[in-house]
């Protein structure tokens, strides 16, 4: 092992542990939306990714069909977010963390409350460290190398969903889960351009 300062596991295990997610149990999270806002929209699907499993949730025909909508969903979210100390989005301050949270009140669930999880939002770093003419996951990513994204979405696939189509559904999740993957991708290259807060989710 030689961490990002060239020295060894023994001379600084601080760095050893943050590598081998000793320190926290850190997770990817993104999630998708059949709309921009929380109460006028639902959660499709989410992914947590650790790095060892994937945790994942998408609406079933049936929640869609019943009008059961996305909270079920959420109730096995609020146990699997609980896996884990602090989670890592892409935009997430501004979009994932507060349509969870807006969905989760209006379910009346349990929404992690302050500083029980920790969040991190890899889109400030790339906002404020870096310059590229856009700053959207699927743009980015190419740039460090990153695999893009083998299922783009479009709006048919989205009023699919809606109407409860199983395929499309299981389209937005696989998206769901190639965002998360790339996530992770970038997190590793870009962390070291931060100071890791305490900033709850």
């Amino acid at each position: 092992f030689r961490c990002i300062h060239y020295h060894n596991g023994l001379a600084h295990p601080k760095c050893f542990d943050k590598q081998n997610y000793l320190q926290e149990k850190i997770g990817y999270l993104d999630i998708e939306t059949s709309n921009l806002s929380g109460d006028f929209g639902i959660i499709l699907s989410y992914c947590i990714k650790s790095p060892t499993k994937l945790y994942k949730r998408v609406l079933t025909p049936q929640e869609i069909h019943e009008g059961v909508y996305d909270k079920n969903l959420l109730k096995q979210f609020c146990k699997d977010i609980l896996n884990f100390d602090r989670v890592i989005t892409y935009y997430g301050n501004k979009f994932d963390i507060p349509f969870l949270r807006t969905r989760c009140v209006f379910w009346k669930l349990p929404f992690p409350v302050y500083s029980e999880v920790h969040h991190t939002d890899a889109y400030l770093i790339m906002k404020y460290k870096f310059n590229l003419h856009s700053k959207r996951l699927g743009v980015v990513a190419p740039f460090f190398g990153i695999p893009a994204k083998q299922h783009s979405l479009n709006p048919e696939i989205w009023f699919r969903c809606m109407s409860g189509n199983k395929k499309a559904l299981k389209f937005v999740l696989t998206h769901n889960m190639e965002d998360v993957l790339s996530l992770e991708a970038l997190w590793r290259k870009i962390n070291r351009f931060t100071k890791i807060g305490k900033t709850s989710i």
